[in-house]
């Protein structure tokens, strides 16, 4: 249960599914995780305490054999293709519902993962009831790798918690002191979501807002990598990088403009946070969620991946553009509203 999205999903399908009166149990190949305190009272916690992933099949096979649950949701390849040889091990005949968050064929692109993604894809994932992609440019690429019909990977938007107002707090006030404009962003500090772009292309939009400030939500591996290109830069006290955050929305509150620079994504999250905060939006157009989610534009301007310079200058005419939070807050509920999470739940609870 960390800090990503694809969890954060699962805390508000859970959340559903436990209002709807549906026993709900969370099966952890490892323990812990920031987001395991929001797991919604009432779900039963199953931590398999496996040494590895592919060490988990052993103790799945086990819980299948002893709980005997009516479906099992299955999150992100090698998760899904795990959940497939255990239930055939266990001659378990619970539902499979397969779940992908990202576009697989970027996100292993290395030639001996990206053969055992398509091998045990083709292989397993035609045997599962099931399988879903949170955008049709993800949907698509799974079901090409798994040498299925589009038709058999189903669309479902991410869910997300929406709140219906959005608050400032004294921390986030602080963040932002004396800052014009406030550009924000939120991600992993991992490869794929390249905050090096964004902090090369802050730079450039920094030579003509000298007081503008960037913040970044987030944690991971490369953070001493993000702070030595920002001192680098002499971008210290122009770009935050205040940790991951339980609760992003006074961070949102106080935002002027949101930017996603990602290489490739599923379906963002944090994009449609930053809709729901009536903000602004500036994000490459990567595969495969961003140009869906802003309808080619309409609602955000998109840049070339990997181009800070075309990135800044998208930057710049977002912030000279007028805001419209009516607009932006409407298609965020549009995207994540409540049939996402009624569709899921006519999957694994019908």
């Amino acid at each position: 249960m960390a800090g990503g999205g694809a969890e954060r999903v699962q805390l508000e399908i859970m959340r559903h599914l436990v209002a709807a009166g549906h026993e709900v149990h969370l099966v952890l190949a490892f323990s812990g995780g920031v987001l395991l305190p929001l797991v919604p009272p009432g779900v039963r916690v199953v931590e398999l305490q496996s040494s590895r992933l592919a060490a988990s099949v052993a103790g799945l096979v086990r819980y299948l054999k002893a709980e005997c649950p009516w479906s099992l949701q299955a999150i992100m390849w090698p998760c899904t293709v795990i959940a497939i040889a255990a239930r055939a091990l266990a001659r378990s005949r619970t539902k499979l519902v397969l779940s992908d968050h990202t576009f697989l064929s970027d996100h292993y692109s290395g030639a001996r993962k990206h053969m055992a993604l398509r091998a045990s894809m083709s292989l397993l994932y035609p045997r599962a009831e099931h399988r879903v992609a949170v955008s049709r440019g993800a949907a698509a690429d799974v079901a090409k790798l798994a040498g299925l019909p589009t038709e058999a990977v189903e669309v479902i938007y991410n869910p997300v918690g929406l709140p219906e107002t959005i608050e400032t707090t004294a921390g986030a006030c602080e963040s932002w002191a004396g800052a014009s404009p406030r550009i924000i962003s939120a991600g992993s500090f991992k490869a794929e979501k390249n905050h090096q772009l964004l902090i090369r292309a802050f730079a450039i939009v920094a030579e003509q807002h000298p007081q503008a400030r960037l913040i970044i939500l987030g944690e991971g591996s490369l953070r001493g990598e993000l702070e030595a290109l920002r001192d680098a830069l002499d971008l210290r006290d122009k770009v935050v990088l205040p940790g991951f955050q339980l609760d992003p929305w006074p961070f949102y509150a106080e935002a002027d403009l949101f930017v996603l620079s990602s290489d490739y994504e599923g379906m963002s999250l944090v994009l449609v946070e930053a809709l729901h905060a009536g903000l602004r939006v500036v994000s490459t157009d990567c595969e495969a969620g961003p140009a869906e989610l802003l309808e080619g534009g309409r609602y955000g301007r998109l840049a070339p991946v990997g181009d800070q310079r075309a990135l800044a200058h998208a930057m710049l005419d977002e912030l000279d553009a007028p805001p419209n939070a009516v607009r932006q807050r409407a298609r965020a509920r549009e995207i994540s509203g409540p049939a996402n999470l009624q569709r899921y739940e006519e999957l694994l609870a019908g």
